[in-house]
């Protein structure tokens, strides 16, 4: 998501049309196609900028702005208002809103599923060795006796030639699958990008696949050091509800359950089976790996209740002057936790400052920054949306319903907490090498003195963790960034023991407010800067920034350009 923030008392700060003899040869010719700024005023952000916005809308007033939440309403009303008075546009035809019908699903499983072989049984327990859950909606949801098919990986990527799925009908199949994908652990950058997760080592990924090969169901197989996260992480998805789109009247079909088994209750299968563990898992990591049939059959069934409702993303924008028809596009998320668990001081009300109160604030004030701004070249959209925590749903349900034609939305900046530790040298580019996008970042941060660095967990795969990747999977090029760790004053090893604080401290707590004592905004200033000058200088160009080769979503921009 893009965001830029002005107030009405910061002074125009004219920036001189010089190249820096420092910028690189190829990011200064890059830059320079989308330097229409340089001429122009810009703005000098400042922290009153953002300070207001943030501590308003992380008050307990807003009661942790859930979806369908009396702090949703509070939260919608308070961005409706902000919206009207910097004089944007409503960006639904004559509406401020796009609504996101959502359904809650929740899920009784039965405590064991069964598993025999020939005479074998095996019984799991729910929630220590598996975890289930569905998204469909009928009132049961059963399987008795269904053949069970190791799947690798579960990947059909055809740019690196592999098809886990050759050679077999899985259709009315459990898939049993991998975490991660082939490349984790070779250090190879060139087989699938080695340890940086790719979306095929995504677990949504698996399940997709999963539909589109017509399985009745898909088990990932859990491991913590390629998954990023222990199973503990899965468990909290046992029996419990979960938000998805409503997409009913839609003929899409469903898994009948999916879900992850720990990594000794699938050795168990893979023995009982009568595969070797150790020869399986280097079969499933070479291309001409095929399907095996397990010759083990499945039981275990589900109780579930659905619940329909609908939340909202927030929609402005400013027409463009000569390309309206053209769109970049700035998100952030409004959405946080809600009310729930009383923390240690009794506290249950999850306010979400830095996530993401922080990034809706800087979402507000670039959007008066770019109103106060000559008019852009192309249209800016500023797109508020909701249920990020409860799966990325609302900026799902606008990719899935643009208002804007995706073909030609040029560019989504996303903004997903704001940096609160002070000035920092660099920013932590999440999905290094996926598009031009960074490249313009890196021009601009040059100029700023700065610099980037990659993210420093690639496995955890933050690039399909916020509202960016939705634009991502349609095709459109998505920066998102996170705070870097290089402190102006203190260094790197202070820059990291801040973030690993808020990990631990904060990170979706009740603790997560805004304290003008503990938070400095002055990083924040910088970041937001730096998103404007980006977002400025492609609102005001004719250049497109296009997918690296290699970046699995490069196919899906190319079709849009064929057409």
């Amino acid at each position: 998501m893009i965001i830029l923030i002005v107030k009405d008392s910061i002074r125009p700060l004219k920036i001189k049309n010089k190249l820096m003899k420092n910028i690189p040869f190829k990011l200064l010719a890059l830059g320079l196609l989308f330097a229409a700024c340089d001429s122009q005023e810009t703005y000098q952000f400042q922290v009153s900028d953002l300070e207001p916005h943030i501590d308003t809308l992380s008050s307990d007033y807003f009661e942790g702005r859930m979806p369908f939440s009396e702090g949703e309403k509070k939260t919608v009303d308070y961005l409706l208002q902000e919206f009207q008075e910097i004089g944007l546009e409503p960006g639904n035809g004559d509406s401020f809103i796009q609504d996101v019908p959502l359904v809650s699903i929740q899920t009784t499983a039965s405590p064991t599923m069964e598993i025999s072989s020939e005479g074998q049984k095996l019984t799991l327990e729910g929630l220590k060795d598996y975890v289930l859950w569905t998204q469909r909606t009928e009132s049961e949801v059963a399987f008795e006796d269904v053949e069970m098919i190791f799947a690798g990986f579960g990947i059909v990527a055809p740019e690196y030639g592999w098809n886990d799925y050759k050679n077999i009908d899985v259709k009315d199949k459990i898939v049993v699958v991998l975490v991660n994908d082939p490349g984790f652990g070779t250090e190879d950058q060139d087989f699938f990008k080695g340890n940086t997760m790719t979306y095929y080592g995504r677990w949504t990924y698996k399940y997709e696949e999963a539909i589109r090969q017509g399985a009745l169901g898909c088990l990932i197989v859990h491991n913590t050091i390629p998954a990023g996260y222990g199973f503990n992480v899965i468990q909290n998805s046992w029996n419990s509800s979960k938000l998805y789109l409503d997409d009913r009247g839609k003929e899409d079909y469903k898994l009948a359950f999916e879900g992850w088994v720990t990594l000794p209750t699938a050795n168990k299968l893979f023995e009982m089976a009568g595969l070797n563990e150790r020869e399986l898992l280097a079969k499933a990591r070479k291309a001409d790996f095929e399907p095996i049939s397990m010759n083990l059959k499945a039981s275990a069934s589900m109780e579930v209740e659905a619940t329909y409702n609908t939340s909202k993303n927030v929609v402005a924008k400013i027409t463009g002057s000569t390309r309206p028809e053209e769109y970049v596009v700035y998100t952030a998320h409004w959405d946080h936790l809600g009310i729930g668990k009383p923390d240690e001081k009794g506290d249950s009300i999850y306010n979400g400052a830095l996530d993401n109160a922080s990034g809706t604030a800087a979402l507000l004030a670039i959007a008066k920054a770019f109103k106060e701004s000559a008019q852009p070249e192309r249209s800016v959209v500023f797109l508020a949306v909701t249920a990020e925590e409860q799966g990325l749903l609302g900026s799902a349900h606008y990719a899935q319903n643009p208002i804007y034609a995706l073909e030609k939305t040029v560019a989504n900046i996303n903004m997903d907490g704001i940096n609160p530790y002070g000035k920092m040298r660099d920013v932590s580019v999440i999905g290094v090498g996926q598009s031009e996008l960074e490249d313009l970042l890196n021009v601009e941060l040059e100029k700023l003195g700065r610099y980037s660095a990659p993210e420093p967990n690639p496995v955890a795969g933050y690039y399909f963790r916020s509202d960016h990747f939705n634009f991502a999977k349609v095709g459109v090029p998505a920066l998102y960034f996170h705070t870097g760790i290089d402190h102006v004053e203190k260094g790197k090893e202070y820059g990291k023991t801040l973030q690993a604080n808020y990990t631990a401290e904060y990170y979706h707590k009740p603790s997560d407010e805004y304290d003008p004592e503990r938070w400095n905004l002055d990083g924040a200033v910088d970041d937001v800067q730096l998103l404007f000058n980006i977002g400025q200088n492609i609102s005001n160009s004719n250049n497109w920034p296009n997918w690296k080769a290699g970046s699995e979503f490069k196919a899906i921009r190319d079709g849009y350009m064929k057409k």
